[in-house]
């Protein structure tokens, strides 16, 4: 499985916002939905903090814009571009958008449910299931979460 060609600005894209969470304070991550021809639909970056929401991750708000924009919750066949592999959360809201394919760039070794600890959104227990791509930019991802956390620790 090989990204699409839309796949690289909308990873871009997310960069770019997971750099914005982190000016914020916020923990870097980056999501971007892509509609069934490439193009961007909604995008979100952490907002945790600001909202003071544990549901606000850089997924689910993408997502939301998404399904807002679109005026439906299914989100059938779109792509989900995030700077870090989901966690259960995101990984369960991916599944009940039914978002068609999944492009992520750093591993979540502690939290992950796309491939990491989990496989939930290609688990074949349940009636949906995603394509998924990860490790794309990987370091440029990785290098974002570390300058973050590294100061803190």
């Amino acid at each position: 499985m090989t990204p699409h060609p839309a796949d690289a600005a909308a990873m871009d894209r997310a960069l770019a916002l997971a750099a914005e969470a982190a000016a914020a304070g916020e923990i870097p991550v980056g999501a971007v939905v892509l509609d069934l021809d490439g193009r961007v639909i909604g995008e979100g970056r952490n907002l945790r903090e600001e909202r003071h929401d544990p549901s606000a991750h850089a997924e689910v708000v993408a997502l939301r814009q998404a399904a807002e924009a679109i005026g439906s919750w299914n989100l059938e066949g779109r792509t989900l571009v995030v700077t870090l592999e989901p966690c259960l959360m995101c990984a369960g809201a991916v599944l009940q958008a039914r978002i068609g394919r999944l492009v992520f760039g750093a591993w979540d070794d502690k939290a992950g449910a796309a491939g990491s600890q989990y496989d939930v959104v290609r688990d074949r227990r349940l009636p949906y299931r995603a394509e998924v791509i990860g490790g794309v930019r990987e370091e440029e991802s990785q290098r974002l979460l570390r300058g973050f956390f590294e100061p803190r620790r």
